[in-house]
């Protein structure tokens, strides 16, 4: 009998001391948090196979450290303040733990699909960016992550992985090419943002321009002095728009026209008027005059239906 108690006795260290110690035991993985200990601050309120924030600081302390100015501690509200931040993308955390930390066993975003990544963003993020699994990004597999990095951000504002322009031209790089032409909007600069007059997560227009009543406002937001409305309004303005005549990103030419020569630009709708008016004018005038020493006000005039000053 007293050998018994005694092996009875060892038995029951060694259960305390595996139970205690389960990472001295594993065949491989990082150490493994108590787990009978650090649930107990709030099993009651866990959902099933949860296990709280605490739980995931105990392995993961430098994210931890760093995530408390992250815009996404609100999520711990999601669920009645019971402590759910990290599970709330990540997924239950009880099978991870339980298996050594197995990396099998969690949802990982750079393991995972696009269209897997994306969905998870979106089951918070659908109501502000409604169009983006129509977008051109979501269809070219750009994913949530590819433009944000939730824990290790260098712009904390939107948690971009790098700040504008860089960020749009690591894709982009023929627009960056049109940002180094002679006369381009001021992106480079810093004036101008490309997400002032795109929307990355999607709108119902071409590439992903934002979208307005009149499309023109986009321009004009800035350009205040062709925003209008005129007595007399150009008719290419509002059935072409802006890009008919100008280049949006930059040209090689002034004032980011799309032709060289202004008459050109001109004649590509009213070459029947312009030849009888140059003919009048005498020969050689079509090229030694442009059509806006004339009609100065091109974008819409409350004075003159031909847009003359």
């Amino acid at each position: 009998m007293r050998r018994i108690s005694l092996l009875s006795a060892l038995l029951l260290v060694l259960v305390l001391v595996v139970f205690e110690h389960p990472s001295t035991y594993a065949a491989s993985g990082p150490p493994v948090p108590k787990v009978k200990a650090a649930q107990s601050q709030s099993t009651a309120t866990l959902p099933p196979g949860y296990v709280g924030s605490q739980m995931c600081e105990t392995c993961h302390t430098d994210i931890a450290h760093t995530f408390k100015n992250n815009p996404h501690t609100k999520m711990v509200f999601l669920h009645g303040d019971n402590d759910l931040t990290c599970e709330n993308c990540h997924g239950p955390g009880l099978a991870h733990v339980q298996g050594g930390g197995d990396v099998h066993k969690i949802f990982r975003f750079d393991k995972a699909t696009p269209k897997q990544i994306d969905e998870k963003c979106l089951a918070c993020h659908a109501t502000s960016h409604p169009n983006f699994m129509r977008s051109p990004h979501a269809k070219a597999g750009v994913s949530c992550i590819s433009c944000h990095s939730v824990h290790h951000s260098s712009a904390p504002q939107y948690l971009l992985v790098a700040s504008q322009p860089q960020l749009c031209e690591t894709c982009h790089s023929d627009v960056k090419a049109q940002f180094a032409m002679p006369f381009h909007h001021p992106v480079p600069e810093g004036v101008v943002k490309c997400t002032d007059c795109h929307d990355v997560h999607g709108t119902f227009n071409p590439n992903n321009l934002r979208t307005t009543v009149d499309q023109n406002r986009i321009c004009t937001q800035c350009h205040t002095d062709v925003r209008g409305p005129f007595v007399f309004e150009h008719a290419a303005v509002k059935g072409v728009g802006c890009l008919g005549c100008h280049s949006p990103h930059g040209s090689q030419n002034p004032r980011m026209l799309n032709m060289p020569n202004v008459n050109v630009l001109c004649n590509q709708c009213h070459s029947p008027v312009a030849e009888g008016t140059f003919h009048s004018m005498g020969q050689g005038s079509a090229e030694r005059l442009p059509c806006t020493n004339c009609h100065t006000e091109i974008h819409g005039s409350n004075i003159h239906p031909a847009f003359i000053r």
